[in-house]
């Protein structure tokens, strides 16, 4: 089972600003980014999608109804695909954000919920039920699925069994892919490429 997670491209927000699970527009055109991803997935020789999956916040769903124009193949959402939820931290400059409630959100990482939206702990578990009904579905495979970064870090954990703190900190670019493979025999994950 492949499964290819591919980070929306650039948005139209300030650098710095707190944007999860907010939904925001893409910096450029949605198809002309569909275009060059799928460029780059075939120059790295990535299998063409059985199905494309995707977040339903715009920056996801247009670049994956695109990308499943172009492969000529199904387009799903799922609300379960969105970045955390970081309420009333949604689009406030992180540097605005009182510090205290930054400190207190740091000292219990997992379960805090400083900002009134979710825990990481309430994250992963959405993230992870997504996963495991994924997983059941050999005939999608192989899949692109367009989401978030979070989502894409809390994912690679799972299937890696690595701490998700220590995921959160590794490097997810703009419409960066991350390729990960299930042996059927073994049912183990493996990473086939990191941030390409």
């Amino acid at each position: 089972m492949d499964i290819v997670l591919i980070r929306h491209p650039a948005v139209a927000v300030d650098a710095g600003i707190c944007y999860g699970y907010s939904d925001v527009a893409l910096a450029d055109d949605p198809a002309a980014s569909a275009a060059a991803i799928a460029m780059r997935l075939a120059t790295l020789q990535v299998p063409q999608p059985r199905v494309l999956l995707s977040s339903p916040l715009t920056r996801c769903a247009t670049v994956a109804a695109a990308l499943a124009g172009d492969f000529g193949c199904a387009h799903s959402i799922d609300e379960r695909l969105k970045e955390m939820n970081f309420g009333a931290w949604e689009l406030q400059r992180w540097d605005a954000i009182d510090r205290a409630s930054l400190d207190g959100w740091a000292a219990n990482f997992e379960h805090a919920r400083e900002h009134g939206g979710e825990s990481v702990a309430q994250f992963v578990h959405r993230v992870e039920a997504w996963l495991d009904a994924f997983a059941q579905t050999r005939e999608l495979s192989p899949a692109y699925v367009v989401t978030h970064a979070g989502v894409i870090r809390v994912i690679a954990a799972l299937v890696l069994d690595v701490p998700v703190e220590r995921a959160l900190q590794w490097s997810v670019d703009m419409s960066a892919m991350v390729w990960l493979r299930r042996d059927a025999v073994r049912q183990q994950w493996s990473l086939v490429r990191w941030n390409a």
